[in-house]
């Protein structure tokens, strides 16, 4: 009972306990509301007020560390859920009743085992309080709790405890109630990781391709598919459905950068995804709780191009091909100077990329310029100080026997800027222009006398305030000097520009001739020089047009328009036709506005009206006549000035379908709707062996314009990449696999290449590329070798050995009287399985060679007989007479002394002793049909 204290217990001598409850105890015997675990005090935290030393010696404090941080010797137990906050259970510790009551109650708590959470993630689990006086703990005292990460527990108090302490220094002993929060912190099982890697040109990334899971764990799989240098990825959502809390993210991999490209939520079947380098990366995170989603991917390989450059202001860029090895090249307008390189390079790389940043094109701050022949000199694009001041001389030079002629086609100097134009290389040249003497510009040109011209710019106000444009160009003594018409064209009748030249000016669309004659003479033998100036083209304010398409400029373009302009345009086509209007451009202040009509009066029926900065507009009028109302804010300085607008019109019917799209070569096209109504669509396929470039599908808008121009067909010119072959190497000579490439495999040491070890791509009239053979395999020396086929009956084999490899051949012998039947030599055949070519020979007994070998054994047996005849004939005798000869030696040795009896036998005879060989050791001898003998006696 937490209420109750026992009797003789003093004040501070209350004993604190730890409750937990639980809502899945197991069979361990998780513990319930009233099994308590003791907690030593001194691991409370400073919430457990204390006045005075405990009865008993302090034990250590609880260790702060998270449940990983425990030791080596912590577990968690595996869950498959997604994380989620875990409620926690602790196993009181064993203590017998005398450790109790001698005090020994263990000082450090057992590791807390956690098990997995079952309930609601956030429920605190309080005990019934008793009615005693009690204090909350202070906020700074107590553990922070959040309901995304812990569960709460209570202490309370309980009589037996032994631990003491007292409730503050100024208040009295008395037994107190403190709650305290704890905090338990559970950590994430650590998912069961993948990882694959894909370097086919062209396959598939599926799902159900993971690994098996461990037991309650969950799963995190990378895929990554890498192609080669210069390709991108391209990938494709063949199907994807996903279980809810599942991951699905595809990024972009650039270097350690990852782009997330596409994730589930976004993703649905058929969506295409390219990837800007050559790798992608899939990421799946599965809990596999209720049975994992699926989804499957097809990813091929797609050539990836550089970026376009990016065009300088006042120049233009050349591209030849954006792919790798493509070359751009930059120039700038007349009287600009590139800074940076003129040529750029797209570089091979993952993610393909140009040489060097783009460059650009500045005005520059003076010059001198020899040999001149046309050209330009503008006010500079960035001040030469710091202070916004500059001082610039441009020397503009033109051949021996040359003048030069400057023309002014724009010029706006402050107040206190100088611009001074002197005949000849110093600025002791005679003045030809002073803009602080002068009284207005002089638009007509300037003549130098000789030729060469310098040009003196001073200005302390910088480059905002200041815009000049000057043409200069050189031409020769005794003629006049080319004419220039900006914003126009002329035609001529001498372009030598000779006496008695004429020039006639017309001005481009949507501007028109004013401030000179539109034709000119050339005029004066001694001195020529045209009879008038060259006019202007200018864009008005307002007009009527009628021609079927036209143009429609706001007022002094390019420059900007004036304030206080009130101006208003009448277009009218054919009476069956109506107005088609394009607004490419416009850009005003906010307190001018423009206004379009439908009809041929300013009525109520405004087609659109606008004002400050908006993007490209497409109007349609319902009859032949449209109206246009331009008006600028007189006070245009408060709101500023807009550069102005642009504007085509044209003629179209009234019909509400787009026009007709042609055929393409090598291709065709299939429409959505028999009319060519808005929506309607058209598709354009390739013939085999061709690539469409360009969109295959194009729609008519609302404007009754198609959405893009038609594609066209390209012959494909490269064969698919036909992979790896297991056990080998190979050796490509072109990686982009163009036409006439080479594939040689070469299969690894113990293992025998099957099919065509050499591969080419070549081109058909029709289709595509392909490979001049199929993908050989290596296969397993051991799997195609032929076994030894045996040894026939009386015969052997000529290097014998267990297996043999295709191609190697077995030689048999028979041994002597047999008689090979069957081929001698067999060899072995490639197959599955591989065999020989023939069966195994047999050795048979060869019957002449058998009746041979019987005459030759019986005339041995004769010949042995002879021999052992004449063998007897002559032993006997020697036999005989050596026993003669022995027994008289005898006696003569043995008797001599004894008589006087002297026979002949006793003197030496003069042969030598009789020597006996055997038939067989006498060389003479032979067996055959011949038999000689010889003795010696």
């Amino acid at each position: 009972n937490p209420e109750s204290t026992p009797e003789g217990a003093g004040p501070g001598e209350g004993r604190r306990c730890l409750f937990f409850s639980s809502q899945d105890a197991g069979a361990e015997g998780a513990l319930g509301p009233s099994d308590p675990y003791l907690l030593p005090s001194d691991a409370l935290d400073s919430g457990s007020l204390r006045t005075g030393p405990s009865a008993h010696p302090q034990p250590p404090a609880l260790s702060p560390l998270l449940p990983e941080e425990t030791g080596p010797e912590h577990r968690v137990p595996p869950r498959r859920t997604p994380p989620a906050i875990r409620q926690g259970h602790l196993r009181p510790p064993a203590t017998s009743a005398a450790a109790r009551e001698e005090g020994t109650v263990p000082t450090t708590p057992a590791p807390p085992q956690l098990a997995p959470f079952t309930s609601q993630p956030w429920v605190a689990h309080t005990l019934p309080q008793g009615p005693g006086p009690q204090e909350p703990a202070a906020p700074q005292d107590a553990h922070e709790a959040t309901p995304d990460d812990a569960s709460t527990v209570t202490l309370m108090d309980k009589g037996d405890n032994e631990l003491t302490g007292s409730a503050s220094e100024d208040s009295q002993e008395t037994t107190t109630s403190t709650i305290v929060t704890t905090t338990v912190i559970t950590t994430e099982q650590a998912p069961a990781l993948c990882s694959v890697s894909f370097s086919d040109p062209e396959g598939y990334i599926d799902s159900s391709d993971y690994p098996p899971l461990p037991f309650n764990s969950f799963l995190e799989c990378t895929y990554n598919v890498t192609v080669y240098t210069g390709y991108g990825v391209e990938l494709q959502v063949k199907s994807v459905n996903l279980s809810e809390g599942e991951l699905l993210s595809i990024r972009g991999v650039d270097g350690s950068t990852l782009t997330v490209l596409a994730n589930q939520t976004l993703l649905v079947e058929g969506q295409v995804i390219r990837s800007p380098t050559n790798t992608i990366s899939v990421y799946f995170r599965t809990f596999q709780d209720d049975g994992p989603g699926t989804f499957q991917l097809h990813y091929q390989a797609f050539m990836l191009s550089c970026n376009f450059p990016r065009r300088p202001d006042s120049g233009d860029v050349t591209v030849m091909d954006l792919h790798s090895g493509g070359v751009a090249h930059f120039h700038c307008h007349l009287g600009y100077e590139l800074q940076g390189a003129k040529t750029l390079t797209c570089i091979n790389a993952s993610k393909p990329h140009w040489s060097s940043p783009e460059p650009v094109c500045s005005a520059p701050c003076g010059g001198a310029v020899h040999n001149a022949t046309i050209g330009r000199v503008l006010s500079p694009s960035h001040p030469a100080n710091a202070n916004g001041s500059q001082f610039c001389v441009w020397t503009i030079e033109a051949p021996e026997g040359q003048k030069l002629h400057l023309h002014f086609e724009r010029l706006s100097l402050h107040d206190k800027d100088r611009m001074a134009v002197y005949s000849g290389p110093t600025n002791a040249s005679a003045l030809l222009y002073d803009s602080l003497r002068a009284e207005s510009v002089p638009f007509e040109g300037l003549l130098s006398h000789a030729n060469s011209i310098r040009i003196e710019f001073t200005s302390h106000q910088g480059p905002a305030a200041t815009a000049f444009n000057i043409r200069f160009e050189a031409f020769e003594k005794g003629h006049c000097y080319e004419p220039y018409l900006q914003n126009g064209n002329f035609t001529t009748s001498d372009p030598t520009y000779n006496i008695g030249t004429v020039v006639e000016f017309s001005c481009d669309p949507g501007h028109s001739l004013e401030q000179g004659p539109a034709i000119i003479e050339c005029i004066n033998v001694r001195d020529p020089y045209w009879n008038d100036t060259e006019p202007l083209c200018r864009a008005m304010c307002g007009g009527e047009l009628s021609a079927v398409a036209g143009v429609v400029l706001s007022p002094n373009w390019p420059e900007p328009y004036a304030e206080g302009e009130d101006c208003v345009w009448k277009i009218h086509v054919g009476e069956e036709k109506r107005v088609f209007l394009d607004i490419q451009f416009l850009n005003l202040s906010n307190s001018d506005i423009l206004t379009i009509y439908d009809g041929d009066e300013v009525t109520p029926h405004i087609l659109g009206q606008y004002l400050g900065n908006t993007g490209p507009q497409k109007l349609y009028s319902s009859t032949p006549d449209l109206t246009i109302q331009f008006h600028s804010d007189p006070a245009g300085l408060i709101f500023g000035k807009g550069q102005g607008f642009i504007m085509n019109y044209i003629e179209v019917s009234r019909n509400d379908s787009c026009s007709d799209l042609p055929e393409i070569q090598n291709g065709w096209k299939t429409t959505s709707h028999t009319e060519l109504v808005r929506g309607a669509r058209i598709t354009y396929q390739c013939d085999p062996g061709y690539d469409i470039v360009g969109s295959d599908t194009l729609t008519c808008q609302w404007d009754l314009s198609w959405s893009s121009d038609p594609p066209f067909c390209e012959k494909i010119m490269y064969c698919t990449d036909p992979g790896e072959v297991d056990h080998s190497t190979r050796l490509i000579s072109d990686p982009v696999l163009l036409v006439g490439t080479t594939i040689q495999y070469t299969c690894n040491p113990g293992f025998v290449l099957d099919g065509s070890s050499l591969l080419t791509c070549y081109s058909r009239e029709t289709g595509t590329p392909i490979w001049t053979s199929r993908l050989p395999h290596c296969v397993s020396e051991e799997s195609l070798a032929c076994d030894n086929p045996g040894l026939p009956e009386n015969g052997y084999q000529i290097l014998y050995k267990r297996l043999y490899l295709p191609g190697e051949s077995l030689t048999f012998m028979c041994y002597e009287g047999f008689e090979l039947m069957g081929e001698v030599t067999i060899r072995c055949i490639l197959g599955q399985p591989s065999h020989w070519n023939g069966p195994l020979p047999v050795c048979k007994v060869n019957q002449d060679s058998f009746e041979h070998a019987l005459e030759v054994a019986e005339a041995a047996a004769e010949s042995s007989l002879e021999g052992g005849n004449v063998a007897l004939a002559i032993f006997i005798p020697v036999l005989l007479i050596s026993l003669l000869l022995g027994g008289a030696y005898i006696y003569v040795t043995r008797c001599r002394y004894y008589s006087s009896l002297r026979l002949p036998l006793m003197y030496s005879h003069p042969y030598s002793q009789i020597t006996v060989e055997t038939e067989f050791d006498n060389p003479i001898y032979e067996t055959g049909e011949t038999r000689e003998y010889e003795v010696s006696i």
